[in-house]
């Protein structure tokens, strides 16, 4: 039962949703910094994903993202699971906006409850003046290192956001700043590429891989490119043990 939780906190983030008219476009590969620009390259989306647990399923995950005023963008999702005795609801927003190809933070927002101890967080940024302020605490802390940074959840989708406008990448590298305040890189390498087949159907897909060696684990993520470089399926091991897999169910 305790393999589940750590997961939970690290995939899931990574879930990035498509439209239908997503499905339809091939790869862009310019952008401008204002908000039309962005929304045609990835719209407004919802995504529902079937959570898996040795194969059987556990859970259900969401993942919106929405268009707000002053090119704003609320990238959310949310999970809610039950096995056996546990039980877990997580959700993660984050305001942000985009600038060229670049995502910048703004607002962080976690919530979580259910079988063990509740966590809440919720931090500001502000990258040009090189703070980050945790909201819950009224603490702010200054940043040595601002370019390029994103937070936990918004990491995901600068992620998606490269795919696309860099298909040919094979090395992603991101400096994230953890709730307590902290930066640190998350890389991503090339893996292949694999046909799937998902509740949502047959899909081509490549796949990346991140290795955490100190903690024997190992996720795999699987984009789709002909959904625009949707994010299809999760799956990660631990010392040799599956914990935790995500599948694509449906795209709106």
């Amino acid at each position: 039962m305790r393999t589940i939780f750590p997961l939970l906190c690290l995939c899931l983030p990574l879930m990035v949703g498509a439209t239908s008219s997503e499905s339809q476009s091939s790869p862009i590969t310019t952008s401008t910094p204002n908000e039309a620009s962005f929304s045609s390259i990835i719209p407004a989306y919802k995504a529902t994903y079937t959570l898996l647990h040795k194969s059987d399923p556990v859970g259900t995950a969401i993942r919106q993202l929405s268009f707000l005023e002053d090119n704003k963008i609320e990238y959310h999702y949310e999970t809610d699971i039950s096995w056996l005795i546990f039980s877990d609801k997580r959700t993660e927003t984050a305001i942000v906006k985009v600038e060229g190809n670049q995502v910048i933070p703004l607002h962080y927002d976690y919530q979580r409850e259910g079988t063990g101890r509740d966590k809440s967080y919720r931090w500001q940024y502000d990258l040009t003046n090189k703070t980050a302020t945790d909201l819950k605490k009224d603490k702010q802390i200054t940043l040595d290192f601002t370019d390029g940074l994103l937070d936990k959840l918004s990491y995901h989708l600068q992620n998606r956001l490269d795919l696309i406008t860099n298909p040919q990448k094979k090395r992603f590298i991101y400096p994230v700043i953890s709730t307590r305040g902290s930066v640190k890189n998350y890389e991503y390498q090339y893996d292949g590429e694999e046909e799937l087949i998902l509740p949502y159907g047959l899909v081509k897909t490549i796949r990346l891989k991140r290795e955490i060696i100190e903690k024997k684990r190992i996720t795999y993520a699987w984009f789709a490119p002909e959904l625009n470089f949707l994010l299809v399926k999760l799956y990660q091991v631990k010392a040799g043990a599956e914990q935790f897999e995500a599948q694509l169910s449906t795209v709106e």
